[in-house]
């Protein structure tokens, strides 16, 4: 929602050159949760959902950040400036959300990676007892 009022500002600003960031950014924010609201997470295994929603929210904070300035110190109409301040909110709500999902990245590595040694472990244990 936060992205499209900032297209929206950027429509309507002098720096309507700035609107494509948060277009795609709502395009993309709108089809991952499309995607896990049709559980196509667990449909598509190949794809490491973790990890693309991270990057999502890295590069999203990084871009606000950047055209928020641009806006707020290169162009003086209201739009121009509600728009950097939208964008510097959502540069604060997305770091937010990469810090919170690269917890969530961080143990599901962690899970993963403790897994693979008990796996191995009862497969061991198997075949020990086998060979007796």
């Amino acid at each position: 929602v936060l992205s499209f009022i900032i297209f929206i500002c950027y429509i309507a600003s002098l720096a309507a050159s700035f609107m494509m960031a948060p277009l795609l950014e709502f395009l993309l924010a709108l089809s991952l949760f499309f995607a896990y609201a049709f559980k196509l997470n667990e449909k598509f295994k190949g794809l490491y959902w973790p990890l693309a929603d991270f990057l999502r929210c890295v590069t999203a904070a990084i871009i606000y950040f950047a055209i928020s300035i641009a806006a707020v110190s290169k162009y003086n109409d209201g739009a121009s400036k509600a728009a950097g301040v939208f964008g510097f909110i959502a540069t604060i709500v997305y770091a937010i959300d990469f810090y919170i999902t690269f917890n969530d990245l961080v143990t599901f590595i962690k899970q993963g990676s403790s897994e693979s040694p008990e796996g191995r472990k009862s497969e061991d244990e198997d075949s020990d007892s086998d060979s007796d």
